[in-house]
């Protein structure tokens, strides 16, 4: 009876004719760095705002924002109104200015990264990185 892990133990006892190499990372191109890190911000700022959303749609079906709401009102003597002040539009609105804020810190702070590992390169001279050839 034969295993998918014996199948595996097999194919990796024969030996691969592929050549190890070893090259060393002395840059990071800015342009490039900018362009991933605002990949990722924009995936960043999709998450928050999906994460908003669906939290605020979980303390509604709950009763917590009635909940909050009628204990704010009892403090205020029903001057502030939770509803009318964390409604829905306004966290939509505050997940969008701080998926805004993220994007720009998020992208900025890709190229400042790259920046400084093109000068800590000087210093350390590079990441040691291997690759193998199949």
């Amino acid at each position: 009876m034969s295993t998918v892990a014996d199948k595996l133990a097999k194919k990796s006892t024969r030996k691969t004719s592929g050549k190890q190499v070893r090259l060393r990372l002395v840059y990071i191109d800015f342009w490039s760095a900018v362009k991933l890190s605002f990949l990722a911000a924009v995936a960043l700022a999709i998450v928050t705002m999906v994460s908003f959303f669906l939290i605020y749609m979980v303390l509604q079906a709950t009763g917590v924002l009635t909940q909050v709401d009628g204990f704010v009102s009892s403090f205020t003597d029903n001057s502030v109104r939770l509803s009318e002040v964390a409604g829905l539009p306004q966290v939509m609105a505050f997940a969008a200015v701080v998926s805004i804020l993220n994007l720009i810190v998020v992208t900025v702070l890709g190229a400042v990264v790259a920046g400084i590992y093109n000068l800590a390169v000087k210093v350390t001279g590079g990441l040691l990185v291997g690759f193998m050839s199949n």
